[in-house]
């Protein structure tokens, strides 16, 4: 019997994505936390398991016995990071090291997969490579810097073969609306269907971020479990970056009705960095990966899936 790939954070924005691409080349099976839903995905086994269980991961990792994990349960938002930092740091600290002492006291070896995250590098003006200095400026980094430190540790003093992303912003359908991009696309979506007045609220739109699509990086992923270097950390990234006023005219342009735009200072971070650009040769050089998706196409996508909830949301 073929050992199956685990999934953590199955049932998540990239973990749904993550799902499609791989359930066609073995057994996969996918984690969700207890007291949540999951989507019923051929080729795909689920089960409820609470990563801040110590207990309940160490039994549940001893039953699986996996081939290969990929880890991409956490708490994923830097904004709410400051009103909820401990949820943060036990999400995504707790939670990694619980897996990886799962695997210690059932003496497995899998190759892992860690998701880590861009928001770990000192703020700069150039393009981040891996070996840009790390000084995270929210919570949210710094619950990413130590989950990325846990993984590494496993790899070098136990043998573990992992591998770390450091993933810069991935938007796509199914991401949450307290991100900007899905927020902006559902509230047009919504404007559009009649079911809100046509303002919309934004933050900061002079903010430069690097955009990959979800579709994309997942495919970064995958590439990364079966080509990465155990012990190294990869950027996953697009290597442009564009400005938020960019992204919100990319997404106004599918819409079939005029908006106005408004700010809302609750939108606005503590701490916003004004530039967010990676640099992924590390990545390419490795494992052959390159964007597929044009951000016109990401966005279009994007309108499209928040037009379907908000005809949904319309007859309902």
């Amino acid at each position: 019997m073929i050992a199956p790939v685990l999934v953590t954070g199955a049932a998540g924005f990239a973990g749904q994505h993550l799902l499609r691409l791989i359930a066609g080349d073995g057994p996969v099976t996918g984690w969700h936390r207890p007291g949540t839903e999951h989507p019923d995905l051929a080729g795909v086994s689920w089960a409820a398991v609470e990563l801040l269980d110590r207990a309940a991961v160490a039994a549940a990792v001893r039953e699986l016995a996996p081939s290969a994990i990929y880890h991409l349960a956490g708490v994923p938002h830097v904004g709410d990071s400051w009103a909820h930092a401990e949820e943060t740091l036990a999400g995504n600290v707790v939670g990694t090291l619980n897996l990886f002492d799962g695997l210690r006291a059932a003496g497995l070896a899998p190759r892992v997969l860690v998701t880590g995250s861009a928001t770990i590098y000192r703020p700069s003006t150039d393009a981040l490579t891996e070996d840009a200095p790390v000084a995270p400026n929210t919570p949210y980094g710094t619950s990413k810097l130590a989950q990325e430190m846990v993984a590494l540790d496993a790899c070098r003093d136990h043998g573990i073969p992992v591998v770390v992303t450091r993933s810069f912003n991935h938007i796509g359908p199914l991401q949450s609306p307290a991100f900007a991009a899905p927020g902006f696309a559902r509230q047009l979506a919504r404007i559009e269907a009649g079911l809100m007045p046509p303002t919309l609220m934004v933050g900061n739109l002079e903010a430069l971020r690097d955009l990959s699509d979800v579709r994309d990086t997942v495919r970064a992923y995958r590439a990364l479990m079966l080509r990465g270097r155990p012990g190294a950390c990869y950027n996953v990234c697009s290597g442009t970056a564009i400005s938020m006023q960019t992204m919100l005219d990319g997404l106004r342009a599918h819409v079939r009705v005029p908006v106005t735009v408004a700010q809302d200072p609750a939108r606005m971070r503590p701490a916003d960095t004004p530039i967010v650009l990676g640099d992924r040769a590390r990545l390419t050089a490795d494992t052959g990966w390159e964007p597929t998706y044009s951000l016109a196409t990401t966005l279009a996508d994007l309108v499209e899936y928040w037009r379907g909830e908000a005809n949904a949301e319309r007859t309902r």
